[in-house]
């Protein structure tokens, strides 16, 4: 089975653009797909700032990236357990400011980010291995950090 992270590289709005600019990146903003297709898990600040899941989300296609990543039951699962533990936590906008200005992790308990909620997630269930994604050695994990991250153990679809 496959699940997917979407990364958005749209227009967007004044948000979206000083992301990008402060990011020094084409994305703004990270969510995954779980294997169904239609169910998008992540946290938004332009949505209900907390971590939820959409069920078929009205998008652009070609306003994302998509990078997709085989995973088992075991690790879904863990996805899953991760996503029930921490639905509902709020945005980290002061975790993700400052750990773009100063050189260590800025990390509120409870608060996320888009991108460092799904690193984590993969982390957590290996989807990604502790030596690739290094959640523990990054100062912030961006939209893309992450890309980048993934883009090098996956391939792009």
């Amino acid at each position: 089975m496959e699940i997917k992270v979407a990364f958005y590289h749209g227009k967007g709005n004044f948000i979206n653009k000083l992301v990008r600019w402060w990011t020094k990146s084409d994305f703004s903003h990270a969510e995954l797909i779980l294997p169904d297709g239609i169910t998008w898990v992540g946290i938004s600040p332009f949505k209900t700032s907390k971590i939820s899941a959409v069920v078929s989300p009205v998008y652009n296609e070609s306003d994302w990236k998509f990078v997709t990543i085989k995973v088992n039951e075991q690790q879904l699962y863990l996805i899953n357990q991760f996503f029930e533990m921490t639905k509902g936590c709020r945005y980290d906008w002061w975790g993700m400011i400052l750990s773009h200005v100063f050189p260590f992790n800025i990390k509120r308990k409870g608060k996320w980010y888009c991108s460092e909620w799904i690193a984590y997630a993969l982390r957590i269930s290996n989807v990604v291995k502790w030596d690739v994604i290094k959640v523990y050695d990054r100062s912030d994990i961006s939209p893309a950090k992450l890309y980048k991250i993934l883009n090098s153990e996956f391939k792009l679809s």
